[in-house]
């Protein structure tokens, strides 16, 4: 039995490169690709794949917050983030979303074609930078002194923003991400410190 493979991937000569990768192997069988998440969770659910190569940098709603759409709709696909981003904030925000594997957009195809079966198969490939980071990053795991420092560098950074009376579309102008982002961002901040207004949210970062 073949494994279903689909992408989504904005840029067109890596999406080709990838599609034809896939049709070159008699294991695998691509079911689509898609430029956009907002195009990737249209079409998806109707021709559903195995296994989701998916882009972290997408226009409009990025490739994490589709991951996490997917994993909500389907739990049973398996998504292999497949991207040129390794920064520790950025694959942390992929695994919270339920991406099942991290690999870097250099990973040769050999190895991503093995990725695909191992990820299929039940396992977490990651490129071998990317698990050195998720390793080192549990062994200096400490436990919070208070509720903010449970935050992310950028949740705090956005938290930061609000103590400072900046509008949403403002914190995104100043941190250069998307106002999905912000919205993504405050969410978890107000489900982190336990509160439901931006006035309890900075009263915890500046108790009077």
């Amino acid at each position: 039995m073949r494994i279903r493979v689909s992408i989504v991937e904005d840029d067109s000569l890596t999406r080709a490169g990838l599609r034809e990768m896939l049709s070159q192997n008699p294991r695998f069988e691509c079911l689509g690709d898609y430029a956009s998440a907002e195009e990737a969770l249209k079409k998806l659910p109707g021709n559903m794949p195995d296994v989701v190569l998916m882009d972290i940098e997408l226009p409009h709603k990025s490739g994490v917050e589709c991951t996490q759409a997917l994993k909500v709709a389907f739990p049973d696909v398996q998504i292999l983030m497949l991207t040129t981003y390794h920064d520790s904030e950025v694959i942390f925000n992929a695994l919270r979303a339920g991406a099942n594997g991290y690999l870097l957009k250099r990973t040769r195809p050999a190895a991503l074609l093995k990725a695909i079966e191992e990820v299929y198969a039940g396992g977490a490939p990651m490129t071998a930078s990317i698990a050195r980071q998720v390793v080192t990053h549990f062994h200096q795991i400490t436990k919070p002194t208070n509720e903010v420092d449970k935050l992310t560098p950028r949740e705090r950074e956005v938290l930061e923003e609000l103590a400072k009376g900046s509008l949403y579309k403002e914190v995104a102008d100043h941190l250069k991400i998307s106002l999905s982002t912000v919205n993504s961002h405050i969410e978890a901040i107000y489900n982190k410190l336990h509160v439901q207004t931006r006035t309890e949210a900075v009263l915890k970062l500046r108790p009077q």
